[in-house]
């Protein structure tokens, strides 16, 4: 049997012919497998069961309840094959959102900015980013030519015409390992070798867009790609993330379980220090603390409180602190997604616990408050 969650927050995907009846957690893998089309392979919906006999009878059951559907956001982001087409566009959509933001903080100065990102997951949303860069930049020549008008001259049609998005390859990643996974007791040593860069593509004068799918720990940017990427001597790097500010412990099947990994926690902890307000997290480790030994359905996710004193953007400048060792030269800045933008890049995956701490279960809650309280004890463990 295969059987699926009430509220769809892990993917299930199936198959069946006269032959074989296939699941799997990603479309693509199904398709690639058995070469069929999309619309052959059907998912399987929030708290259902697809059931099989050994004789090769099989039905599909109502097993339990569907509640509201909270499919994992971050499987479109980061997780699965960006082969699969849904995935692809969404990730595409995922890019398009971050270029406004991206060129307000190049102040526009597209003839001095080179893109690039971060291989090998975020291609696709740079993708998006630089096609939506490109629109912005049509729309300024378009503006330019019609305000000389009909007298413009072969030469100022050319200097306008050229002016293009500079795209290069610049970060290489030449290990095969994914840092994301690896364990965090080889994740210092590995970071430090897995990328190298494109020497000569980068000017002084330049500013560097680069797009990562996600910034998790921030041990990969800080150990490895931030150095390696000055090297090149842009004046600034701006390091753009396609996920929002990941804040708060997974427990559904995604080993993210320790507040004190993530760079955003560390980045809200270091503001709380500098403002004199670690009264507000004792306080908050109290409230967490009482909740243990409550029922499910009581128990409130208290760790929300820990971020409310702070802006998204407070949060990422500070990440971009903690990030930048003082051997760095250029100017550093961090860029995430807005969960707005992402909900509408994946309308169908509004699972986002991850970035809001609105879990899908009481469960959830338990967790994040357990893991806070790991943390203010100095509990080097997990919360589940």
């Amino acid at each position: 049997f295969i059987l699926r969650d009430a509220h769809g927050i892990r993917p299930a995907y199936y198959y069946i012919d006269d032959e074989v009846i296939v699941a799997a957690s990603e479309r693509a893998a199904i398709r690639t497998t058995f070469n069929v089309g999309e619309n052959e392979v059907l998912e399987l919906m929030p708290g259902q069961a697809l059931l099989v006999d050994d004789e090769g009878n099989y039905k599909i059951e109502q097993i339990i309840t569907p509640k509201e559907r909270r499919a994992c956001s971050f499987e479109r982001i980061y997780f699965s094959r960006g082969s699969d087409e849904k995935i692809y566009r969404e990730r595409i959509a995922l890019g398009n959102h971050l270029s406004k933001i991206v060129l307000e903080r190049i102040d526009n100065d597209l003839k001095n900015t080179i893109f690039s990102y971060i291989p090998n997951t975020a291609e696709t949303s740079f993708f998006g980013m630089v096609r939506e860069a490109q629109n912005h930049m049509n729309r300024e020549k378009e503006a330019q030519i019609l305000a000389i008008g009909r007298n413009i001259t072969s030469a100022e049609l050319h200097e306008i015409l050229e002016v293009r998005p500079r795209i290069e390859k610049v970060a290489i990643k030449d290990a095969k390992l994914r840092t994301f996974i690896t364990q965090d007791s080889g994740r210092d040593d590995l970071v430090a070798h897995v990328y190298d860069v494109t020497y000569g593509s980068v000017k002084t004068t330049d500013n560097l867009v680069i797009i990562d799918d996600s910034i998790v720990r921030g041990t990969t940017l800080e150990k490895s790609i931030l150095k390696i990427l000055d090297r090149l001597g842009p004046k600034k790097i701006v390091v753009v993330s396609s996920a929002p500010q990941i804040r708060y412990p997974d427990c559904y099947g995604i080993d993210m379980a320790k507040l004190e990994d993530f760079i955003a926690f560390r980045a809200a902890l270091a503001l709380h220090k500098d403002r004199n307000t670690m009264n507000v997290v004792e306080g908050i480790y109290k409230k967490c603390l009482s909740q243990l030994a409550s029922k499910d359905a009581d128990v409130v996710n208290y760790v929300t409180e820990f971020y409310a004193p702070f802006t998204v953007e407070e949060i990422s400048a500070k990440i971009g602190e903690l990030l930048t060792g003082p051997e760095i030269k250029a100017e550093v800045e961090i860029v995430y997604q807005t969960i707005e933008n992402l909900h509408l890049a994946c309308p169908e995956n509004l699972g986002d616990w991850y970035f809001t701490g609105d879990y899908p279960t009481p469960g959830g809650n338990r967790v994040v408050n357990r893991a806070f309280v790991n943390f203010f004890e100095g509990k080097n463990e997990r919360a589940y």
